[in-house]
């Protein structure tokens, strides 16, 4: 009896782990110009250029959402796709762009930063996964967050 509840409780477990991949972009929409045969040239990647890196909040109260648009422009010969952006902390939420980045156009990444529960000074990575060389891009917001 111990057996069949231990069994139906780890199916339980690893059913419900579920791997959702909605806001992901699959890799074969990705056209890299660089292969791993070696053709191709670093030269053709897209390159992501951020206006900043780091954005800092200043002060702000306990419990307040502030947002922040990381502005970038795709300076690369080829598109730009961004398959994840990824925060150190649940505390920040971003949006980004799901569609290529044409050669020379502009768009952006929002983060979220919601500072309930947080105190003192916060600072929070943000790493941007691209097609670009190198794939990582850190960004980083930052805040002090001071009691009502």
């Amino acid at each position: 009896m111990r057996y069949l509840v231990f069994l139906i409780l780890t199916i339980v477990i690893i059913t419900s782990c579920g791997n959702d991949r909605k806001g992901h972009i699959s890799t074969d929409v990705v056209n890299n110009p660089v292969s791993a045969s070696g053709d191709g040239s670093v030269d053709e990647l897209p390159v992501i250029g951020f206006d900043k890196d780091v954005h800092d909040f200043g002060k702000i109260i306990q419990g307040e959402k502030v947002s922040y648009n990381f502005r970038f422009t795709n300076t690369g010969k080829s598109d730009l796709v961004i398959s994840q952006v990824k925060s150190s902390c649940g505390c920040a939420v971003t949006r980004f762009p799901k569609v290529a980045i044409k050669p020379g156009a502009k768009d952006k990444i929002t983060v979220t930063f919601d500072s309930e529960g947080r105190r003192g000074v916060q600072s929070k990575v943000i790493t941007v996964g691209s097609n670009c060389q190198p794939n990582k891009t850190v960004l980083r917001v930052k805040a002090m967050v001071v009691t009502p």
